[in-house]
């Protein structure tokens, strides 16, 4: 259901149009996605991380500064986009297949993402009461 639910939302929903995400908040930068943004960028990863990263509460690599380094915020472009961090290209993580595993984040992303509210509110007309 929830996959039906997101491929409907995002056949209208244009995340141009907002970049919320973008704007509030930073994705989790695996090991994976800090090599591959280095070698685009042909900085050291060490470089990378000190020039953009830091650590979190909860031990992860995240932005050092919202909005994200990375968005064009004369059209909420990416300027990786081909090369984004994992979170960002699986954001708003509501068609994945395991997604009771991840309700606490999605009603987070309720008050960032437009869309994850219009998801909501579709399951909440679907689901008994």
């Amino acid at each position: 259901m929830m996959q039906d639910l997101h491929d409907e939302e995002f056949e209208k929903f244009d995340c141009l149009t907002c970049a919320n995400c973008c704007k509030t908040t930073s994705p989790i930068f695996t090991d994976k996605d800090i090599l591959r943004i280095s070698k685009y960028f042909r900085i050291k990863e060490i470089d990378f991380i000190s020039t953009y990263l830091q650590r979190d509460e909860d031990d992860f690599m995240v932005l050092k500064q919202a909005p994200c380094t990375f968005l064009d915020e004369s059209d909420n472009t990416c300027t990786i986009y081909d090369i984004r961090p994992k979170a960002c290209r699986e954001y708003p993580h509501t068609n994945r297949k395991k997604f009771i595993q991840l309700t606490h984040l999605t009603l987070k992303n309720t008050e960032i993402c437009p869309a994850t509210y219009n998801i909501i509110e579709k399951l909440k007309e679907k689901l008994p009461l």
